[in-house]
């Protein structure tokens, strides 16, 4: 089983040293350990973003080079949009981003594994397998 990984998963392992998330990276470890964490370009954009120091952003794109993004393919745009649109119709709000992990994880039969509740919500109108969601 391939697992999708979240940003605010992957910030936990590696920007923050924080007890309360001990459980979260130690899922993480375990899935790369498994070769079986994965990363989309927009995930990588996101964990990279917002670094000023030039230092630190080289050693944590370094560490994400380990990790080959996962295709993104025309269709998830489409089936990104549709999932956003399902979600409206039932007044549930997500970002582009979200959505395309959503489409992304269906069309690979991949689980998504986040702390964002966010996708709690979302599986209230469309199909989705969190990785472990006991976690949060």
């Amino acid at each position: 089983m391939k697992v999708l990984v979240d940003t605010p998963v992957w910030s936990y392992a590696l920007r923050k040293q924080n007890a309360d998330y001990q459980q979260v990276v130690s899922l993480l470890e375990n899935l790369i350990k498994d070769q079986r964490a994965l990363i989309i370009g927009p995930i990588r954009q996101e964990i990279l973003s917002g670094y000023s120091d030039l230092h630190k952003f080289k050693i944590l794109r370094e560490k994400l080079s380990f990790f080959e993004n996962t295709p993104i393919e025309d269709i998830d745009y489409e089936k990104a949009a549709e999932l956003c649109n399902d979600c409206r119709k039932k007044g549930i709000q997500g970002s582009h981003t979200d959505f395309l992990i959503c489409a992304v994880a269906n069309r690979i039969n991949a689980y998504i594994f986040t702390t964002d509740k966010d996708f709690l919500h979302y599986r209230k109108a469309v199909s989705l397998k969190i990785y472990n969601n006991r976690i949060y």
